[in-house]
């Protein structure tokens, strides 16, 4: 999962973009860009890697990705599947944080925006959306330039004094990745977001690091104010809690899947990440 920069400069003769996107499937690339990005997903479902954080994505969902944070959509595997019907259908914006000028959010009046900027930067989840705030997102498309730009204006101010929302990425990832400029961390990140779920181990990434393995646990553990294992197992359980939701029955399965060897070990550690067990996990996300 090689980490690219994507160029998201507007082609439209516009200071952001505004675009539809309708295909079998979405973009299978691990990728970051200068523009910060809102998503709705109209139609699909798979899982969400943003920064360091993996969840399962569904119609309906919102979400607001940060400048140059990590991301990728990957849809469930039916939709790769030879002769399959399912199709992936999303309204994407990208706009730069000074697409209205330097100083423009920095105004008294803009400042729940800019706050919502700068939660962005760890990419938001807004849950319990209005549909009118859906609708407002979809009619953006067909609006013209001065329009769109008053629309968008009032979209994000809407979802600036929003206020159920969860925060998707750790600032633990968000500061390692600009510490380094995207060059050590770069080849282990996508290292570690490739090869989570087989055994692994600290002297496998120095390796990638090109370090021995008492420097590379220094080096991590000062720019991520945690060690490795502990990294990775937060990983492995943010991949562990997307299978539960899918699979709500079979916590043992989730446990290899996920990259644990055994069930006691993998249910010491979710109930260290998330404070709850897999079996309490499963309950929370079955009420009604």
């Amino acid at each position: 999962m090689k980490l690219h920069l994507l160029n998201r400069t507007s082609l439209q003769n516009s200071s952001f973009t505004v675009t539809q996107h309708a295909d079998s499937h979405f973009l299978k690339v691990w990728h970051y860009h200068p523009e910060l990005e809102l998503v709705y997903i109209l139609k699909s479902t798979g899982t969400r890697f943003i920064g360091d954080g993996i969840e399962k994505f569904s119609e309906g969902d919102l979400v607001l990705i940060g400048k140059n944070l990590p991301h990728m959509w990957l849809n469930d595997d039916v939709f790769f599947e030879e002769g399959s019907t399912h199709s992936s259908e999303a309204i994407g914006v990208h706009f730069k944080e000074e697409f209205l000028g330097k100083h423009f959010f920095q105004v008294i009046e803009m400042k729940p925006i800019q706050q919502l900027i700068k939660r962005a930067a760890q990419g938001i989840l807004f849950v319990d959306i209005d549909e009118d705030i859906k609708n407002e997102i979809e009619e953006l498309v067909h609006l013209d330039a001065f329009e769109k730009t008053i629309s968008f204006l009032k979209i994000l101010h809407k979802l600036a004094n929003h206020g159920e929302y969860r925060l998707l990425s750790s600032p633990g990832f968000l500061n390692s990745f600009h510490k380094t400029e995207n060059k050590i961390l770069d080849d282990i990140y996508e290292f570690v977001f490739k090869n989570f779920n087989q055994p692994i181990g600290s002297k496998d990434v120095a390796a990638i690091a090109k370090m021995n393995p008492s420097a590379f646990s220094r080096f991590f553990k000062r720019v991520h104010r945690k060690t490795f294992t502990r990294y990775l197992n937060e990983i492995r359980i943010g991949y562990a809690c997307k299978l539960l939701m899918e699979n709500q029955q079979n916590i043992t399965p989730v446990c290899y899947d996920s990259g644990f060897n055994n069930v006691s070990n993998f249910n010491r550690h979710f109930k260290s990440i998330t404070g709850i067990s897999p079996s309490e996990y499963i309950k929370l996300h079955t009420q009604n």
